[in-house]
């Protein structure tokens, strides 16, 4: 978060101090690179955040080689943007899909979370307490997945040139030895497991937004994923292809694992698992909840002999307490393809997204 060097009147080694920011919205002042970022950060991020590495506020976090080493052989890293739009909508906010988001791009490819950087865009005029909040949510998240917040930036930018508030967040993880997970892994006779219900965020975004008036409330499903594929890992460290569903949904997911393994992946429209307020959004408005986005929900290709093994896991955690199997792969051509068994007993193609459905969803 820290731009600079402290300058040398400020005495090294003296804890931050909350309550320096007197302003009750952020100003270009801010992003000076002087002493009121240095308070904002101070005030804002740090205590929020609150771990040594980064109360260290250099330019950069270090650590032991050894200490990753002990979590696997491989290192995994990986970084997203998030401009969500709104910034708070029912089941989270900008900042656990943050850190949600970062957290579960590691974990499906088999590694541990352990490091995250956070650095903001802001906005000219946005309210400190809205930035505070945004920084409680993600640090609430980074310890229920187990992470730590230890680098970062602050940027703010003019009124006008940005809207309100985007986060980018990086993560370190380790792989853990013998896990070798990849979209080009599908075999056939591999079963396709989803950890519960499919197009909660999507559906909680467009209620956010007023587009669609529903009695019943829809949340977001957001949150972290690791502990959950922990346990898959420890029930089947053979799973072959693994990712979160998000941008483009299950369907695009699916696609990408049956282009980059030259399959075709069947699937059964009554197996998946749809909350009755989603489905019936998605008929109002002639959405497919396939492609709608989701921020808990993963896509697993596992061999069938572990199938059930990995479901039973799966339904014990509380992240997988809706999981199911939703369909199979088949041997394919033509490049791969994702095939729905419907309802009424014919069959359509699930082509991957083209455009969008819903625009700043994540």
């Amino acid at each position: 978060m820290n731009d600079r060097a402290p300058s040398p009147i400020e005495e090294p080694g003296v804890p931050p101090r909350v309550g320096r920011v007197r302003d009750a919205s952020v100003n270009l002042a801010h992003g000076s690179g002087g002493r009121a970022m240095r308070d904002l950060i101070e005030d804002v991020f740090v205590p929020a955040f609150d771990n040594p590495t980064l109360a260290a506020l250099e330019d950069q976090a270090v650590f032991g080689l050894a200490d990753l080493a002990a979590h696997g052989d491989r290192l995994a890293f990986t970084t997203d943007s998030y401009v969500v739009d709104p910034l708070f909508f029912p089941g989270g906010d900008i900042g656990t899909l943050a850190v949600s988001g970062t957290v579960n791009d590691l974990a499906v490819c088999g590694a541990t979370p352990l490091y995250l950087s956070c650095a903001v865009v802001i906005e000219e005029g946005l309210a400190v307490d809205l930035l505070r909040r945004v920084a409680a949510s993600m640090q609430r998240i980074a310890r229920e997945a187990g992470v730590a917040i230890v680098t970062g930036d602050t940027k703010v930018v003019e009124r006008g040139c940005a809207d309100k508030l985007f986060i980018n967040t990086a993560g370190i993880g380790v792989v853990r030895s013998g896990v070798a997970i990849a979209a080009r892994n599908a075999r056939a006779g591999d079963v396709v497991i989803v950890n519960g219900y499919l197009g909660d965020h999507g559906a909680a975004i467009l209620v956010a937004r007023q587009q669609l008036a529903l009695e019943a409330d829809i949340e977001s499903d957001c949150g972290p994923l690791n502990g959950l594929i922990a346990a898959m890992l420890d029930a089947c460290p053979r799973i072959h292809c693994l990712r979160d569903a998000t941008r483009g949904g299950v369907a695009t997911v699916l696609n990408e694992f049956a282009q980059s393994s030259n399959v075709t992946i069947r699937l059964r429209e009554a197996a998946l698992p749809l909350r009755e307020q989603v489905q019936g959004a998605c008929e109002i408005l002639g959405l497919d909840p396939l492609y709608l986005a989701n921020e808990g929900k993963l896509v697993a290709v596992v061999p069938a002999d572990a199938a059930e093994r990995v479901l039973a896991v799966m339904r014990a955690h509380p992240a997988g307490r809706e999981a199911a199997a939703i369909g199979t792969v088949e041997p394919g051509d033509a490049g791969g393809l994702v095939v729905m068994q419907t309802v009424f007993g014919g069959e359509r193609i699930v082509d991957m997204l083209v455009g969008e459905q819903l625009p700043r969803i994540c």
